[in-house]
Parts: C-alpha cells; structure tokens; sequence
C-alpha cells in the first residue's frame, strides 16, 4: 500500500521537473532561433538604424597614458575630451614634465603642456581625438602627432565659440614635421 501512495508523487516531481527542463530548452532555443534570425537577416539596415562610426571605433581604442604637470588645469580639458571618445585613460601626475618629453624625443618647438603615448605613438598637446583616431588606422611611421602651443579652440583649450587656427602636426623620431591635419578659424 505504501508503494501505491509513493508512486504518484515520484510521477508528479517527475512530472514537474521534465516541464521545468522544457521550458529552460524553449527559452534557450527561442533565444538562439532570434539572435541567429537577427545576426542572418539580409535585410539593408537604415542609416537611422545604423550605429555611430565612434561606437564601433570606439570597442577597439588602446589606452593612454597622459602625462601631465600637476599645476595645470586644460590637461583635465583634454582628458576628458579622450574619454568622452571611447578611450581608457591613464592621468600620470608629474613634476618634471621636460624629462617625460625628452624621454620620448619631443621637438622642443612641438611642445606643448602634456604628453601622452597611445599605441607606441607620442601625441604632444590637445590633439584632437579623431586625429589619434586616424593615425592609429593609418598607422604611418611617425613617432607622433602634436598641436604645439595651446591654441584656443583646441580639445581642452575651448573658450566660448572662440577658435583659434591650428594645425596638427605629425612628426618622425629625427624631428621633422608635416601637417597631418588643419583647422581654419571659426
């Protein structure tokens, strides 16, 4: 008698636990059918559907280590104008800003008030991001890029609607220097 009342509470747990196990297996294959729906679709994606060219460049940017004198204050500027671009940033607080550019062989006339390395390339003074960008695609052989001085206007440099013209300047590990890019005044 006693084997007769187990027996419907084995079936019934039995029971429960191949429903739990089918539902988690139509949860899992409903998910994989979707994704690989959406993942195989060949439908033309809208522009407005379309993610930003800076989120997908964005996923793959390399670190950079900023350095920078402990007195001035238009580095956070330019710190913050990388991070707001997708890169990961490593603020290194110095006072002897010189030997950092000696140490990385930055033309005393390219200087400006940091220096940064991203990827193994030099970039001296409020760069901006879509020109790191660009040298990191384009990866010619040059020890780095700079904006001397601290033209207003720049990345970190900004002063109401006022802009000042720059030019980005790349330059190789003898000092010579070409423009990489130009920005008129607005």
């Amino acid at each position: 008698m006693s084997q007769l009342k187990l027996m419907p509470r084995w079936q019934e747990l039995l029971q429960f636990n191949l429903v739990r196990i089918a539902v988690k297996v139509l949860i899992i294959v409903g998910l994989t059918v979707g994704v690989l729906g959406i993942l195989g679709s060949k439908a033309p994606v809208s522009s407005a559907q379309s993610l930003p060219i800076e989120v997908a460049v964005n996923t793959s940017l390399p670190k950079a280590t900023v350095y920078r004198s402990p007195e001035c204050s238009c580095c956070h500027g330019w710190i913050d104008h990388l991070k707001s671009q997708g890169f990961q940033v490593t603020d290194v607080s110095t006072n002897d800003i010189e030997a950092i550019k000696q140490n990385y062989h930055v033309p005393d006339n390219l200087a400006s008030c940091h220096t940064a390395v991203v990827n193994g390339y030099v970039v001296e003074g409020h760069v901006p991001a879509q020109d790191i960008k660009r040298l990191l695609q384009e990866q010619p052989n040059v020890a780095g890029l700079s904006v001397p001085q601290m033209p207003v206007g720049t990345p970190g440099m900004e002063m109401g609607n006022q802009k000042d013209p720059f030019n980005v300047v790349s330059f190789d590990s003898q000092g010579t220097a070409k423009i990489f890019n130009q920005y008129p005044a607005s």
